[in-house]
Parts: C-alpha cells; sequence; structure tokens
C-alpha cells in the first residue's frame, strides 16, 4: 500500500475514532466522516463500503491485537479463573479503544466476537483439544455471562469483581469439568 492510501486510512480511523466517542456508530454519516478525516466521499468508498464495515475493521484489529497478549485462549475452559482475569485485563489494556468501538449497540458485538475468536483461536492452538457440547454452551456462559457481570459491576472494586468472577467460574466449571482426554494434555 502506498504511503498516500496510509495517509487516507490513517485520516479516516482518527476521524471515525473522534465520531465515535461522541456518538453512536448509527448516528454517523460517511459525509460527516468524510468532513472530518478531510476527504471526499468517493475517497472513503475506495477503501470501506460503508461506516459498518470501517466499524468491522477497526473492531477485527482491535480483538486481533487483544488476543495477541492472550497465548491459551483455551484457558477459559481449561482454568477459568486465571482465563476469565486474563481476558478482562486484556480488554481494559486496551483502554479507550474498546470503550469508543464497542460503546451504545457494538456491546453485544465485542462479546460475539470475543466468543468466536475464543473457538477459532482454540481450534488453531489446540488442534488435539476436541469439546463436548456441554464445553461449548460452558464457553459461551463464561464469556457472555462474564463480560454482562463485569460490565454492570465494573464500577466497584476492580479485584474483588475479577476474583468474584473467576470463582463463580471455577465453581461453574468444576462442576462440568471438560473431558478427562482433553484435561489431560495441557
Amino acid at each position: 500500500m502506498d504511503l498516500r492510501a496510509v495517509r487516507t486510512r490513517t485520516n479516516i480511523y482518527n476521524a471515525f475514532l473522534a465520531l465515535r466517542a461522541k456518538k453512536p456508530l448509527e448516528k454517523i454519516t460517511v459525509k460527516e466522516l468524510s468532513q472530518a478525516a478531510m476527504i471526499n466521499k468517493a475517497t472513503f468508498y475506495l477503501h470501506y463500503q460503508d461506516i459498518y464495515d470501517l466499524s468491522n475493521q477497526l473492531e477485527d484489529q482491535a480483538i486481533d491485537q487483544l488476543f495477541q497478549g492472550i497465548p491459551h485462549p483455551e484457558d477459559l475452559l481449561l482454568h477459568p479463573a486465571e482465563g476469565v482475569a486474563t481476558l478482562v485485563r486484556g480488554i481494559l489494556n486496551q483502554g479507550q479503544l474498546f470503550h469508543t468501538l464497542f460503546s451504545h449497540s457494538r456491546q453485544s458485538v465485542l462479546i460475539d466476537k470475543l466468543e468466536r475468536r475464543v473457538r477459532e483461536l482454540t481450534r488453531t492452538r489446540r488442534p488435539d483439544f476436541s469439546t463436548t457440547l456441554e464445553e461449548e454452551i460452558m464457553l459461551t456462559v463464561l464469556i457472555q455471562g462474564n463480560f454482562h457481570a463485569f460490565l454492570r459491576y465494573q464500577d466497584q472494586d476492580f479485584r474483588r469483581v475479577i476474583r468474584c468472577l473467576g470463582e463463580i467460574s471455577q465453581t461453574l466449571a468444576d462442576h462440568y469439568p471438560p473431558e478427562e482426554t482433553a484435561r489431560g494434555r495441557d
């Protein structure tokens, strides 16, 4: 990609993030974004199909960056207390970017993307790791439930919230442990 295209994309990203910090995705127009990025609409459409395409690409990049710091996504199933803490800390380390990209109606998108990515990475990094229906359900509960609970209690004592989520997740996982064959491989 040439330098001009890189600069244009950077301007678009920066303008988009500034607008997203102020308003929901559904309220941002290509015209408004193009003006903020100091480009014309045609230039925007050379790079993206629409605002949602841009948002999805930035969200996916943020998720990729998050999981670069999580070497063992399967820990969510094998060691839920550690896995939950690692995932939440990773999200918090992303800071304002995650807050901006996944605010308003995009919170559920984040949760779904996290769940999908944990499944993909687990299968890629641990092809020998097979899951049962119970483990698939457990993974959904661990990600969806912990995330919603964290959002509700995030203004409380951070360490206490993380510890509580980890303990509850571990208790739940102990009741439905992974298959012995999968457990014996870690």
